[in-house]
């Protein structure tokens, strides 16, 4: 499973005892998050491909339009 780091409590004591907790051994620092890491893996793979192939298959045209509407929408004044 992949694994991540417990959340870091906002209020200063609450946080050094959990620092505490940590360095002598009484609390793991390790939360699961109960995804399948080889799924994730999977997911990677093809969101990395995925957009190359796609603009492989589209149209000059349409790849040019795609991309002027994407420059229109990212630099937009708020």
């Amino acid at each position: 499973m992949a694994t991540k780091r417990i959340k870091r409590p906002r209020d200063s004591i609450s946080l050094a005892k959990l620092i505490g907790d940590i360095a002598t051994g009484k609390v793991e620092d390790i939360e699961e998050d109960g995804r399948n890491p080889a799924a994730i893996a999977r997911g990677r793979l093809g969101g990395v491909k995925g957009g190359k192939s796609r603009a492989e298959k589209l149209s000059p045209e349409k790849r040019k339009k795609q991309a002027v509407k994407a420059a229109l929408v990212r630099w937009k004044k708020p």
